[in-house]
């Protein structure tokens, strides 16, 4: 097989020449015996790109498998609006809505089969996650470890409990270590980053990382064309370090990226970092050793701040450093996902008394705040737990006349902005605060992972007077428009525009066409010209059809236009 030089270099780097080597010849092994898959795409990603994020369970219907109802639902409303799914976690699991993973090749049989994945991947492109930091307590693999099989004897991290760990950084404020009990009655200490029931694997064994690695290529066998990389930041541990974003980790992504780049060139990897941008980006690399995507972690906090506060300044200061080390790069674009909305990326953007006032409206909203434990053992806040629409309410909700209007605003930002925009489908569909859900499952999560019944949601879409199906008409339409334009391009040029305080305006430009796309973040109707940028005479809105005079025209509450120049 040929151009592994650059893995071998990287597992001798991590491992040592002696260890490295062997590491190597196994990896080697099952790539070899992996089936090459020839990229589906031309030219990277494009403007016709979107992704929905779901559970496989996400919609149900009584009697059918889940995975067979999203499937239906996928062929009547999503097939030419969305190029891509992103599937969560389906396999089966005991914890996490589905990130304890107990097996990580089978689909949990409660949603269904691998069937009914290809049957989504002939439609869409895929995406899986990989959830590589941890394994379920309850799976067989920790079971292996416990009574000390051949190969698992190290799958855990066991850490002495007198160990200084002061200086480890995670998203939680649980202990830790977790004390377990093994077959033969020895008691040792391990390492659980998330919960004492995802258990943190031991990459220090070789043994431990090719199975990882044979996990990593069975997706790729099964149609995955893009990889998340689940809280990759901690995979690897150090003690006297953060033992979060270390360069072993960064050869970790290294180490992916260079197997996909000979057996799979087509497949991308995403890493799921939810901390500083600075830092967040650093997944990239050099531009093409790394992920080819990132999540834009800043973009849902901030964009929320900015229609809280009614103004877009430190919004469109923080868009104008959206650049990207190569043209083979780029950002996955949202606002919302399986979890609430996170905080870390605001540091060094937003005071603490700013993000304070955020966390007011979140709970005058019915949201919670989830926090973790910080080095010097206090607690700082970590996630909005929250549906993105009623974060977005007003603070009367009764009297909330532009809800529908405000939510799809801050939508139609994420949809302008350089990248590949993914909508979450409780987005999509317009779902509130599942507080029910909460308090069903004791965890905060749960607010915005409400099952629907695929019935009664057909029946609202249907139904032009319900705000499921204002939004999800809106958000149709928007993507539809979205993605006939060439200058979205995710590698379009793009310029942050200085217009007015409550506008977010963006150009983004190609070789066929200019876009000036302007979005009201404010209750108040607001006059603006464009002729200060050299823009004069008719344009006409992509979205509303309507022609307008650059040097002297309105935009209304939460009203959004993408101008062309006639």
């Amino acid at each position: 097989m040929k151009n592994t030089d650059t893995i071998k270099t990287i597992l001798k780097r991590i491992y040592g020449d002696e260890k490295g080597q062997r590491a190597f010849e196994k990896i080697l092994a099952r790539m070899q015996r992996t089936t090459i898959r020839k990229s589906k795409r031309k030219d990277f990603f494009d403007q016709s790109d979107t992704v929905l994020i779901t559970y496989g369970d996400s919609l149900q219907r009584q009697g059918h498998a889940p995975l067979a109802v999203f499937n239906e639902f996928a062929a009547e409303y999503l097939e030419g609006v969305f190029s891509s799914i992103h599937f969560l976690p389906f396999f089966p699991y005991s914890s996490d809505d589905g990130f304890s993973v107990m097996d990580f090749f089978s689909i949990d049989p409660r949603l269904g089969d691998w069937k009914e994945v290809r049957r989504t991947g002939s439609r869409f492109a895929l995406m899986f996650d990989y959830v590589l930091n941890h394994v379920s307590a309850r799976s067989i693999w920790f079971e292996n470890y416990l009574s000390g099989k051949q190969g698992y004897e190290k799958m855990a991290i066991e850490i002495d409990p007198a160990t200084d760990l002061s200086m480890v950084i995670r998203p939680r404020s649980l202990p830790l270590l977790t004390e377990i009990r093994k077959n033969d009655g020895e008691i040792v200490h391990i390492w659980t980053t998330f919960s004492p029931d995802q258990i943190d694997l031991n990459y220090k064994s070789i043994d431990i990382l090719e199975k990882m690695i044979d996990v990593f290529l069975f997706y790729v066998e099964q149609g995955a064309n893009i990889l998340r990389l689940d809280a990759v930041a901690y995979l690897w541990k150090q003690i006297g370090t953060t033992c979060v974003h270390l360069d072993q980790t960064h050869d970790m992504v290294k180490l992916l990226r260079g197997i996909l780049d000979v057996v799979a060139p087509g497949v991308m990897i995403i890493t799921e970092t939810n901390v500083p941008h600075r830092e967040n980006i650093s997944y990239f690399g050099d531009g093409q050793n790394e992920a080819q995507m990132v999540y834009n972690f800043t973009l849902p906090p901030l964009l929320l701040y900015s229609f809280i506060s009614e103004d877009t300044g430190l919004l469109s200061q923080w868009a104008e450093e959206l650049y990207l080390p190569s043209r083979f790069n780029t950002f996955l674009n949202f606002t919302a996902s399986h979890d609430g909305i996170g905080v870390r990326p605001l540091e060094g953007i937003l005071s603490a008394e700013k993000i304070d006032g955020i966390i007011e409206i979140v709970r005058k909203n019915g949201g919670d705040i989830s926090y973790k434990q910080n080095s010097d053992g206090s607690q700082s806040p970590y996630e909005l737990n929250i549906t993105y629409i009623d974060a977005l309410r007003g603070r009367r909700f009764e009297s909330d006349r532009y809800h529908v209007e405000r939510f799809i605003a801050s939508q139609a930002i994420q949809y302008v902005l350089p990248g590949v925009p993914a909508t979450y489908i409780h987005s999509l569909l317009g779902s509130g605060n599942w507080n029910e859900g909460v308090r069903l499952t004791g965890r905060a999560r749960s607010i915005n992972r409400e099952k629907l019944q695929m019935d009664e949601i057909v029946k609202q879409l249907a139904d032009p007077v319900t705000s499921r199906s204002k939004i999800f008409h809106a958000y149709r339409r928007m993507i539809l428009i979205r993605k006939q334009q060439p200058a979205f391009h995710p590698n379009a040029m793009f310029e942050i525009l200085t217009i007015h305080p409550g506008v977010f305006a963006i150009r983004r430009q190609c070789a066929e066409q200019t876009i000036y796309a302007l979005t009201n973040v404010s209750a108040r109707d607001v006059h603006l010209s464009l002729s200060g940028h050299q823009v004069y005479g008719r344009i006409r809105d992509l979205i509303s059809g309507k022609f307008f005079n650059a040097e002297s025209f309105d935009l209304g509450p939460y009203q959004f236009a993408w101008f062309l120049s006639v």
